[in-house]
């Protein structure tokens, strides 16, 4: 079975300077982190994602703007709200993923446990189905 998707809030330090949000592999981040990659210049209601993953883990935080994302295990599709880096979503593998920017200039951050491998990647709904019933 799949694990589930979860909403992971990040440790902030706050002063009269202003805000830091952090992680730790092992505490927060649920996996080793191997790669970082952010998305910008986005247009409101332009989706990204549309895509599964075999193995590598992600986990994602809107550090500007706010985004609206769905996730699918194969037996259920659930929404979310990303609007703050002072928490993110982790996302295991075998979950199908659409993230759409709720504001022009939103930006995602997503940090990944695998380098970029384009093998691990399912990009149809049919390879990601057959996938998540195989497992």
């Amino acid at each position: 079975m799949t694990a589930a998707c979860q909403l992971i809030e990040l440790p902030v330090r706050s002063d009269e300077r202003g805000a830091l949000a952090f992680g730790e592999t092992g505490k927060q981040f649920p996996f080793e982190v191997r790669r970082e990659f952010h998305l910008f210049e986005l247009k409101v209601g332009v989706a990204r994602g549309g895509h599964a993953h075999k193995a590598c883990h992600q986990f994602l935080v809107a550090m500007a703007g706010g985004f609206s994302v769905t996730t699918d295990d194969g037996t259920g599709v659930r929404a979310w709200n990303l609007a703050t880096p002072a928490q993110g979503l982790h996302v295991p593998p075998g979950h199908w993923v659409e993230l759409t920017p709720l504001h022009d200039g939103a930006v995602l951050s997503v940090l990944a446990s695998h380098g970029y491998d384009e093998t691990d990647y399912l990009r149809s709904r049919e390879a990601f189905t057959r996938h998540v019933h195989s497992s």
